[in-house]
């Protein structure tokens, strides 16, 4: 059954929580807990993973989604480079294998996301054998579409972070204008891409073990 929590710096004691996730599993070995944070662009899912991980300390992992971003070559090849960040322009079979990868093997190396220069560096980062918790971050890993749906067997626990459309809508224009974007420009950012994304994510995902109203 979803629960549900109100905003907040650790939002219905979440990083307790988490914390007694990674303490029950054994110091060895390479079964590791799988948590899912996810949200509709501008909701706080990368703030809110960011900050637990930087509260559970050095047995845990921060994988974002974002390293699986078709390349912008790619996106232009097939159309889609208006539509960045939708759910058809990431390698969504890639990135479910490697949530496999992450539950199952000790070391696992993991594409990152460079916003400057708006393109994913293969293998920038790992999980080691040390990391008994993985916050897996993104909008799309609670996504009924297939093969999203996939992951739904592999989180130990999921979090929903859950913000209002019009509060989204402000967010992502102020980011936008934050990258130098004029406001007609970031407005067209907002409503032709983001905010669209952000509807697939508030109706097509399924259920979180928690959602956070709010960050």
């Amino acid at each position: 059954m979803s629960a549900e929590a109100p905003q907040g710096a650790d939002p219905s004691g979440l990083a307790a929580r988490l914390a007694a996730l990674r303490d029950a599993m054994p110091p060895a070995g390479a079964q590791r807990t799988i948590v899912a944070i996810a949200g509709a662009p501008g909701s706080g899912k990368s703030t809110l993973a960011a900050r637990l991980g930087a509260q559970l300390g050095d047995a845990v992992a921060v994988v974002p989604m974002d390293g699986f971003h078709y390349d912008n070559a790619l996106l232009e090849r097939h159309g889609l480079i208006g539509r960045k960040g939708a759910p058809d322009t990431f390698d969504a079979a890639g990135f479910v294998h490697l949530v496999r990868r992450l539950k199952a093997e000790p070391r696992v190396a993991y594409p990152t996301f460079d916003r400057a220069a708006d393109l994913s560096r293969a293998a920038a980062a790992e999980v080691t054998e040390a990391t008994r918790l993985v916050l897996v971050e993104g909008n799309y890993l609670l996504l009924r579409a297939r093969p999203w749906s996939a992951l739904a067997d592999l989180w130990d626990f999921s979090v929903m972070v859950s913000v209002p459309v019009p509060v989204l809508r402000q967010r992502l224009l102020a980011r936008w204008a934050a990258h130098g974007l004029a406001p007609d420009a970031a407005q067209a950012r907002a409503e032709g891409n983001d905010l669209p994304n952000a509807r697939t994510v508030i109706d097509g995902s399924a259920p979180a073990d928690l959602t956070v109203r709010g960050v």
